[in-house]
């Protein structure tokens, strides 16, 4: 009967069967087309640098600034040619040329030196004055000299900036006086009368500074001379120079009535054509 049972179970199940494996799943693998190779992007150039100085400028500004610096450099080697023909010995151009060349030196550019053996001063002169005074009670009475040349010195010495009246105006007056007088005193030519009267402004104002005349005394004539001496020679030199002062004395002066111990300041310094003069005659 088991047998039966089995053989009917078998017959409902039929034989034995291996179970199967999964049926395989496919799938489709997609195979790209190789893409092309994307060329390189160059890099970027750099931006150009901001333009600096006269380039930074439009072309109309950069045409005037070389406009003003050739006008600057032509000026500089005008100016430099006129010194060096100042400075330079005697020659046909400063002949023909002599009074523009002054004109463009003095008085700012003056040059107290010249090019090719230099001829320094050797002597010191000094101008000094003195005067004569009307006093108050009707008298009068001479003062005693005034050395305006060491006035100046005082004046000029340890100060930084010295003014162009303290350094040259006596100077520049005495010497258009001694180019324009023989040793006479007499005057020569028509400038002579010229430098007397601005030489005799610039004492007055000097004798005014000084209060000369004194209270209620009035300056009626002033008196000039110089005073020289030679500078002394090196220890080391052989040279013999005589260390005597020698003067040149003046004549006396009227002093003119509306000038008389009021000088001003104006006509002192030679604001008229005797100071023109007078830096011509110094030259």
């Amino acid at each position: 009967m088991a047998d039966a049972y089995d053989a009917g179970s078998a017959a409902r199940h039929g034989p034995e069967e291996e179970p199967q494996d999964a049926p395989a799943v496919i799938v489709p693998v997609v195979v790209s087309s190789p893409t092309p190779a994307t060329p390189a992007t160059p890099p970027a150039s750099p931006s150009p640098e901001p333009r600096t100085g006269v380039a930074a400028l439009s072309l109309r500004y950069q045409i005037g600034a070389a406009l003003a610096l050739a006008v600057v450099a032509i000026a500089v080697c005008v100016h430099i040619g006129m010194v060096f023909l100042h400075v330079a010995p005697p020659n046909t151009v400063t002949k023909q040329h002599g009074k523009a060349i002054d004109d463009w030196i003095y008085p700012e550019f003056e040059q107290n030196w010249k090019l090719f053996a230099p001829n320094p001063l050797q002597q010191n002169i000094a101008v000094q004055v003195r005067a004569q005074v009307g006093t108050a009670d009707g008298g009068t009475r001479t003062t005693g000299w005034y050395d305006l040349s060491a006035q100046d010195g005082r004046a000029i010495d340890g100060n930084l900036l010295p003014s162009h009246t303290q350094q040259n105006e006596l100077r520049r007056a005495w010497d258009f006086f001694v180019a324009t007088h023989d040793a006479q005193n007499r005057p020569v030519g028509l400038r002579g009368a010229l430098s007397e009267t601005y030489l005799r402004r610039i004492v007055q104002l000097r004798l005014d500074r000084a209060n000369a005349a004194g209270d209620g005394g009035v300056v009626e004539r002033v008196q000039v001379r110089s005073r020289t001496t030679n500078v002394r020679p090196p220890k080391w030199s052989d040279e013999q120079v005589s260390d005597k002062p020698t003067y040149r004395v003046l004549p006396w002066w009227w002093v003119p009535e509306e000038g008389a111990g009021s000088a001003d300041g104006n006509d002192a310094v030679g604001g008229t054509a005797a100071a023109d003069e007078a830096e011509g005659g110094a030259r």
